[in-house]
């Protein structure tokens, strides 16, 4: 059967972050969509919206809106009718949901995730403590993290510090350097310290395009080891010892997406917490390294 091309409007009153998501999602359990995006953002008057109805008019397909002003979605929903095309309020049945559950009306406001609040401050917080603490940086300021990743070179963990970061979360991140000690401060960390290991082959793949990237052609790649089979190899099984010497809890990125690897270090945390949070039960302690999560 023959894919059918659509063109899905995306229209919201603020950054059109909540509706990307929720298309990107839904859409990768399709094989191969084909798809024409259309995304209308900030649409917050009339004279906004009207341009967003004549592209529906001119390219009519499915839409797909957060729009907290009544007027304003009446007007889509209206012309949405008229011209025969889908619509829906994506945010609609949760909200009406967690009315039901919570006894009242939600208020009508409008982009309410994206004030300067608290919590926006924190995530800028977070945002700065990362780029003070990347790569081994400011280990004195370990003490102040959430959380710190370790790993060898190139095992994702500044991505997944800068996207913890947009949850609020304050990650440092230390490499494992072949041959090099880890800073003492990891020995007594008051956060979670989390590993991250990858496989061979895909870190040798990954290591190799950075060097591209940085211009190192003139290096022998094939002499070097930071993407020597052998000696990458023998770097990948020194950090995992590593992590299982110091009890840390390790996962396997190789086949995780950045946003994978940051749930499952807010699991660990939560975790982590949670044993803290508990009377102390004499018993042998449990390796949490003994395996690597997701491998």
């Amino acid at each position: 059967m023959p894919h059918r091309t659509i063109n899905l409007h995306l229209v919201s009153d603020s950054t059109g972050e909540t509706l990307n998501s929720m298309a990107r999602a839904t859409l990768s359990r399709f094989d191969e969509p084909h798809v024409i995006h259309h995304r209308w953002s900030l649409i917050r008057s009339r004279l906004q919206l009207d341009r967003v109805l004549d592209g529906i008019e001119a390219e009519p397909g499915p839409v797909l809106f957060t729009v907290a002003d009544r007027s304003l979605r009446h007007a889509l929903e209206e012309h949405c009718t008229r011209l025969g095309v889908a619509c829906l309020s994506v945010l609609d049945p949760i909200m009406e949901l967690l009315q039901t559950e919570l006894g009242e009306r939600a208020r009508e406001k409008r982009a309410a995730q994206h004030v300067m609040d608290a919590d926006y401050f924190r995530r800028i917080d977070a945002m700065h403590y990362v780029l003070a603490h990347d790569d081994g940086q400011g280990v004195a300021g370990i003490h102040e993290a959430d959380v710190c990743l370790v790993g060898v070179s190139r095992s994702s963990k500044t991505p997944t510090c800068f996207y913890l970061a947009n949850r609020g979360i304050k990650a440092a991140n230390v490499p494992i350097v072949p041959g090099a000690t880890m800073p003492p401060e990891l020995n007594e960390a008051p956060c979670p310290v989390v590993g991250l290991h990858i496989e061979a082959g895909a870190l040798i793949e990954i290591r190799r395009h950075r060097l591209r990237l940085i211009g190192a052609g003139g290096v022998r790649s094939d002499a070097n080891d930071y993407v020597d089979h052998e000696a990458v190899k023998a770097e990948i099984q020194a950090a995992r010892r590593l992590c299982t010497q110091h009890g840390w809890p390790v996962i396997d990125v190789t086949r995780r997406s950045i946003e994978e690897t940051a749930a499952t270090v807010l699991q660990l945390m939560e975790a982590w917490h949670e044993r803290r949070r508990q009377p102390a039960v004499p018993h042998a302690p449990e390796d949490p390294a003994a395996g690597v999560l997701g491998g």
